[in-house]
C-alpha cells in the first residue's frame, strides 16, 4: 500500500482570527478519505510560515476525491484564499 501524505505550510494575513481559522481548518477533517489530519503550529525561526496542516490518504484517488469534494472547495474559496497570505504545499508518497 502506498500512503499518500499531503502538507501545507502557511502563514496568515495579519488580521486573521487565527483560533476560528484553525478551527476552520479541523473540519477538513471530516471529509472522506482524510486520515489523520493534524494541525500544527511553527516554533522554529527558518521561514516565514506559522503553521501548517498535514493529512494521509491511502491512494491516488482518496486524495483526488478529497481535492475536488464541494466541503474542501469550498474551504479553499471561502476560508483558505482570504485568509492566508502565503502558503508551501508538498506531497509524499511513501517509498
Amino acid at each position: 500500500m502506498t500512503r499518500l501524505q499531503h502538507t501545507v505550510a502557511f502563514r496568515l494575513d495579519s488580521s486573521v482570527d487565527v483560533a476560528q481559522f484553525l478551527d476552520r481548518c479541523r473540519t477538513l477533517g471530516d471529509i472522506p478519505g482524510v486520515i489523520n489530519l493534524e494541525v500544527l503550529e511553527q516554533f522554529g525561526t527558518k521561514n516565514s510560515f506559522s503553521h501548517a496542516l498535514s493529512m494521509w490518504f491511502e491512494d491516488v484517488d482518496s486524495y483526488e476525491a478529497y481535492n475536488n469534494h464541494p466541503e474542501h472547495v469550498a474551504f479553499v474559496n471561502e476560508t483558505w484564499l482570504p485568509n492566508v497570505a502565503e502558503f508551501l504545499e508538498l506531497d509524499y508518497q511513501r517509498l
